[in-house]
Protein backbone atom coordinates (compact mmCIF):
# COMPACT_ATOMS: atom_id res chain seq x y z
CA UNK A 1 0.00 0.00 0.00
CA UNK A 2 1.49 3.23 -1.16
CA UNK A 3 -0.35 6.10 0.52
CA UNK A 4 1.24 8.54 -1.94
CA UNK A 5 -0.78 6.88 -4.73
CA UNK A 6 -4.04 8.15 -3.23
CA UNK A 7 -5.75 11.01 -5.00
CA UNK A 8 -6.73 13.02 -1.91
CA UNK A 9 -8.94 15.39 -3.91
CA UNK A 10 -10.96 12.40 -5.10
CA UNK A 11 -11.17 11.12 -1.51
CA UNK A 12 -12.49 14.51 -0.36
CA UNK A 13 -15.06 14.52 -3.17
CA UNK A 14 -16.14 11.02 -2.07
CA UNK A 15 -16.60 12.26 1.51
CA UNK A 16 -18.61 15.25 0.28
CA UNK A 17 -20.74 12.98 -1.94
CA UNK A 18 -21.43 10.64 0.98
CA UNK A 19 -22.61 13.56 3.15
CA UNK A 20 -24.96 14.73 0.38
CA UNK A 21 -26.30 11.26 -0.40
CA UNK A 22 -26.80 10.50 3.30
CA UNK A 23 -28.70 13.73 3.88
CA UNK A 24 -30.93 13.03 0.91
CA UNK A 25 -31.39 9.35 1.77
CA UNK A 26 -32.30 10.03 5.40
CA UNK A 27 -34.27 13.20 4.75
CA UNK A 28 -37.66 13.58 6.45
CA UNK A 29 -39.16 13.43 2.93
CA UNK A 30 -37.46 10.16 2.00
CA UNK A 31 -36.51 7.23 4.27
CA UNK A 32 -35.95 8.87 7.66
CA UNK A 33 -39.52 8.52 9.04
CA UNK A 34 -39.77 4.83 8.09
CA UNK A 35 -36.26 4.12 9.33
CA UNK A 36 -36.79 6.00 12.63
CA UNK A 37 -39.99 4.10 13.34
CA UNK A 38 -38.39 0.82 12.27
CA UNK A 39 -35.51 1.22 14.73
CA UNK A 40 -38.18 1.72 17.37
CA UNK A 41 -37.64 5.36 18.19
CA UNK A 42 -40.48 7.56 19.31
CA UNK A 43 -41.39 10.37 16.94
CA UNK A 44 -40.66 12.96 19.66
CA UNK A 45 -37.10 11.71 20.13
CA UNK A 46 -34.42 13.61 18.27
CA UNK A 47 -31.54 11.63 16.78
CA UNK A 48 -28.07 12.22 18.19
CA UNK A 49 -28.75 15.74 19.40
CA UNK A 50 -26.90 15.25 22.69
CA UNK A 51 -23.47 15.21 21.10
CA UNK A 52 -23.74 16.40 17.50
CA UNK A 53 -20.05 17.34 17.19
CA UNK A 54 -18.87 13.82 18.06
CA UNK A 55 -21.59 12.23 15.93
CA UNK A 56 -20.73 14.19 12.78
CA UNK A 57 -17.01 13.95 13.45
CA UNK A 58 -17.25 10.15 13.53
CA UNK A 59 -19.47 10.12 10.43
CA UNK A 60 -16.87 12.14 8.51
CA UNK A 61 -13.98 9.98 9.80
CA UNK A 62 -15.88 6.83 8.79
CA UNK A 63 -16.46 8.22 5.32
CA UNK A 64 -12.77 9.13 4.98
CA UNK A 65 -11.75 5.60 6.02
CA UNK A 66 -14.15 4.08 3.47
CA UNK A 67 -12.96 6.39 0.68
CA UNK A 68 -9.27 5.71 1.42
CA UNK A 69 -9.89 1.94 1.48
CA UNK A 70 -11.73 2.24 -1.83
CA UNK A 71 -8.81 4.31 -3.21
CA UNK A 72 -6.62 1.25 -2.66
CA UNK A 73 -9.18 -1.29 -3.89
CA UNK A 74 -10.33 0.37 -7.12
CA UNK A 75 -6.91 0.26 -8.85
CA UNK A 76 -6.19 -3.23 -7.50
CA UNK A 77 -9.49 -4.65 -8.72
CA UNK A 78 -9.30 -2.55 -11.90
CA UNK A 79 -6.15 -4.44 -12.86
CA UNK A 80 -8.05 -7.69 -12.54
CA UNK A 81 -11.21 -6.54 -14.33
CA UNK A 82 -9.63 -4.80 -17.29
CA UNK A 83 -6.26 -4.38 -18.93
CA UNK A 84 -4.54 -3.02 -15.84
CA UNK A 85 -6.43 0.25 -15.75
CA UNK A 86 -8.88 1.64 -13.21
CA UNK A 87 -11.93 3.14 -14.91
CA UNK A 88 -15.24 4.56 -13.77
CA UNK A 89 -16.96 1.34 -14.86
CA UNK A 90 -14.70 -1.06 -13.00
CA UNK A 91 -14.66 1.39 -10.07
CA UNK A 92 -18.44 1.09 -9.91
CA UNK A 93 -18.14 -2.70 -10.09
CA UNK A 94 -15.53 -2.66 -7.32
CA UNK A 95 -17.85 -0.60 -5.14
CA UNK A 96 -20.72 -2.96 -5.86
CA UNK A 97 -18.68 -6.10 -5.15
CA UNK A 98 -17.30 -4.72 -1.88
CA UNK A 99 -20.82 -3.73 -0.85
CA UNK A 100 -22.23 -7.12 -1.84
CA UNK A 101 -19.47 -9.12 -0.19
CA UNK A 102 -18.96 -7.17 3.03
CA UNK A 103 -21.52 -4.45 3.76
CA UNK A 104 -24.82 -6.11 2.83
CA UNK A 105 -24.23 -9.42 4.65
CA UNK A 106 -22.66 -7.79 7.73
CA UNK A 107 -25.59 -5.42 8.09
CA UNK A 108 -28.03 -8.29 7.55
CA UNK A 109 -26.58 -10.23 10.48
CA UNK A 110 -26.58 -7.12 12.67
CA UNK A 111 -30.18 -6.25 11.80
CA UNK A 112 -31.41 -9.81 12.32
CA UNK A 113 -29.85 -10.04 15.78
CA UNK A 114 -31.11 -6.54 16.65
CA UNK A 115 -34.63 -7.68 15.78
CA UNK A 116 -35.02 -5.13 12.99
CA UNK A 117 -36.96 -5.81 9.83
CA UNK A 118 -35.56 -6.42 6.38
CA UNK A 119 -37.00 -3.02 5.47
CA UNK A 120 -34.59 -1.37 7.90
CA UNK A 121 -31.74 -3.45 6.51
CA UNK A 122 -32.67 -2.41 2.94
CA UNK A 123 -32.80 1.29 3.88
CA UNK A 124 -29.43 1.20 5.59
CA UNK A 125 -27.56 -0.88 3.03
CA UNK A 126 -29.20 1.02 0.17
CA UNK A 127 -27.42 4.17 1.25
CA UNK A 128 -24.12 2.30 1.47
CA UNK A 129 -24.67 0.77 -1.97
CA UNK A 130 -25.07 4.21 -3.51
CA UNK A 131 -21.99 5.51 -1.69
CA UNK A 132 -19.75 2.57 -2.57
CA UNK A 133 -20.73 2.66 -6.24
CA UNK A 134 -20.28 6.44 -6.41
CA UNK A 135 -16.94 6.20 -4.60
CA UNK A 136 -15.84 3.60 -7.13
CA UNK A 137 -16.91 5.76 -10.07
CA UNK A 138 -15.15 8.84 -8.68
CA UNK A 139 -11.95 7.01 -7.75
CA UNK A 140 -11.88 4.98 -10.99
CA UNK A 141 -12.42 8.00 -13.22
CA UNK A 142 -10.11 10.32 -11.26
CA UNK A 143 -6.92 8.33 -10.76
Amino acid sequence: MDISSINWWAVLVCVFVSMISGSLWYSPKTFFPVWWEGVRKHETQTPGMANMGALWGLVVVSSIVQAVAMAFMVPAMGKVMSAGQATAANGAMTGFMLWLGFIAPTYLVNKLFAGHSLKIWAIEVGNHLINFVLFGIILGAWH
